[in-house]
């Protein structure tokens, strides 16, 4: 088995190239655990040359139809692995419920990703759909998922407003937190694009929107060094006013 289909990875930089071994590690491991596998792909760090030695292979292993899903977490040859076993109508399902979770995870591992294994073409087709799905976005907001997210994102806009310099720390910070991932959901909602989580929070919230994302990020920095809310609390509204502006009276959801 070997890799092919290497994509150009405008990330790699002047940073150290590991994809050669971590390729040579992914086929190895594919075609001696799955030798019933119909197609394979390794994504995530490894595929943009970007691993570090305690890097994880983030791997999607193709199964026949009748094969059972599954997700299994390995080590081998040192290395830690995470593995996706899916069939083609697994993947598919998992591609159409990112345009409604907004978070793309299984599409972005397949599309930006380097083909381990493809004898019959699966691989080839799902890599096009994924990439076809990317581009498109995930779907709108539908009117009452906009306005429960204004709701929250206006309680948590109130709660950092009310914080300063004498406030509990830690309050201050879980409420920080949950206001920039509530303002990361709206924000790349607003603008149909893939949100995130974790590290790629940041990464999909300044790929969204570069100035906002960057301001709302600066700001959640500054409360977490200086306990100053003043600009994440600015940022936060600034995201509101773009999705109709605060909600508070007049707001009804059935329960």
């Amino acid at each position: 088995m070997t890799a092919t289909n290497r994509r150009p990875d405008p990330y790699r930089g002047s940073e150290p190239d590991r994809t050669s071994t971590d390729v040579r590690t992914a086929c190895l491991l594919v075609s001696s655990r799955y030798p019933e596998a119909t197609g394979a792909v390794l994504g995530g760090s490894a595929a943009r040359g970007r691993s570090t030695p305690s890097s994880d292979l983030d791997i999607t292993v193709l199964l026949p139809d009748d094969g059972r899903r599954r997700r299994e977490v390995l080590r081998y040859e040192g290395r830690p692995a995470e593995v996706f076993l899916n069939s083609r109508a697994d993947l598919r399902t998992a591609f159409e419920e990112s345009r409604t979770t907004r978070r793309a995870t299984a599409l972005f591992l397949f599309a930006d990703s380097v083909v381990l294994h493809d004898p019959h073409g699966h691989v080839g087709a799902l890599h096009r759909e994924a990439e076809a799905l990317l581009a498109a976005g995930p779907d709108p907001l539908t009117e009452p998922e906009r306005d429960a997210q204004r709701a929250l994102l206006t309680d948590l806009w109130d709660d950092l407003t009310d914080t300063g310099p004498d406030s509990d720390p830690y309050e201050q910070l879980a409420v920080a937190d949950r206001a920039l991932r509530e303002a990361a959901h709206l924000l790349t909602a607003h603008h149909r694009k893939w949100n995130g989580a974790g590290k790629w929070l940041p990464r999909r919230l300044s790929a969204a929107d570069p100035e906002l994302g960057r301001r709302l990020l600066d700001g959640h920095l500054a409360l977490a060094r200086r306990a100053d809310p003043g600009p994440l609390s600015t940022s936060v509204l600034d995201v509101l006013n773009l999705a109709g502006g605060p909600l508070r009276e007049g707001y009804v959801t059935s329960r």
